[in-house]
């Protein structure tokens, strides 16, 4: 759900993504469980999460190196 029917952003994967988005910016190169749990206070749920990083690849925003260490690519 990149927009959800019912106008809540915080459901969205476009908004939660922002938020991975500006964590990444605050401290790039974290492993996937410090950067969900530096997001734990937005109450987003470990699906989302992986969800936005998902979307984050697609655009080639966030890769995953070989050490299981998330970078941003801009």
């Amino acid at each position: 759900m990149l927009l959800p029917d019912n106008i809540q952003p915080e459901l969205s994967i476009y908004y939660n993504g922002s938020l991975v988005l500006n964590e990444l910016k605050k401290k790039n190169n974290q492993t996937l469980m410090s950067l969900y749990q530096s997001l734990k206070n937005t109450g987003m749920s470990f699906g989302i999460f992986i969800l936005c990083l998902d979307w984050l690849y697609l655009i080639d925003v966030a890769e995953i190196d070989e050490k299981g260490c998330i970078n941003l690519c801009i």
